[in-house]
């Protein structure tokens, strides 16, 4: 079983939007791989508390972390940004660790932006369960299950319900000819299950990872004079490059 956990940056609003990007950022490993990863994530939370100051309760939250960072202040800003930086770290150097990355330019949308990322993200997961593209424990037949931030739930649960049943995935034209075939979902098992960032320290990693694919994009001044707009770049051990041939990290484009 391939464990799938999802955070987002930016907005999906279309309308006097903050943001021109929605993104979705996965980390996806073995069930196998569960509990080192966990325990490998609580010595680098512990880390974080002796060298920066960051209790291990205090959640990591990249979009207040730069610039509204509330309590948080008492750690200097530098600080702050090592911090995000040592959690793309930590996830580059994690063994059967997968990252995909969809991210959705809206000013080329006038669709339900939150559900066309995740059809997007879903297939994919599908996708490369199927191929067999993930790195880690490969058992004969595998499914994977989706653990999400605490977003639209029942939207979220209405979308994998009806991806199993109609799945419509437009052909190439060059192959066949056009048109499209239904490709359901049948590699994600039960709901997506959603839980609170605050109390997972998983989420909290690609909640960072979320964060700076839209530094990519749309880079505030603070991250683009640090750097910090190429964080993502140092994740590139661990990203699932198959993802998306059109794009040097895999990036999903759409």
């Amino acid at each position: 079983m391939y464990l799938m956990y999802v955070d987002e940056s930016g907005d999906t609003g279309l309308q006097n939007s903050p943001t021109r990007y929605f993104v979705l950022s996965a980390m996806i490993f073995h069930e196998l791989r569960w509990h080192e990863m966990l325990e490998s994530l609580i010595t680098f939370r512990k880390h974080l508390r002796d060298t920066k100051g960051l209790k291990l309760r205090e959640e990591i939250h990249a979009s207040h972390f730069i610039n509204n960072p509330q309590e948080l202040v008492r750690i200097r800003r530098n600080d702050r940004l090592d911090i995000m930086k040592q959690c793309m770290d930590w996830a580059a150097e994690q063994s059967g660790m997968n990252i995909v990355s969809v991210v959705v330019d809206k000013h080329h949308h006038s669709n339900d932006v939150f559900e066309f990322a995740w059809k997007i993200l879903l297939q994919r997961f599908e996708n490369n369960i199927n191929y067999r593209n993930f790195a880690g424990p490969m058992n004969a037949d595998e499914r994977g299950i989706v653990i999400s931030d605490n977003t639209d739930g029942r939207k979220l649960q209405t979308l994998v319900r009806k991806m199993r049943r109609y799945n419509p995935v437009p052909n190439m034209q060059g192959l066949y000819g056009g048109g499209a075939r239904n490709l359901r979902v049948s590699h994600v098992v039960e709901d997506v299950m959603m839980k609170d960032s605050s109390s997972s320290y998983f989420h909290q990693i690609a909640d960072v990872v979320a964060y700076c694919v839209r530094q990519m994009y749309e880079p505030n001044a603070y991250m683009k004079k640090k750097g910090g707009h190429k964080f993502y770049e140092r994740l590139d051990p661990v990203l699932v490059k198959k993802a998306s041939y059109k794009h040097p990290l895999g990036i999903v484009e759409v």
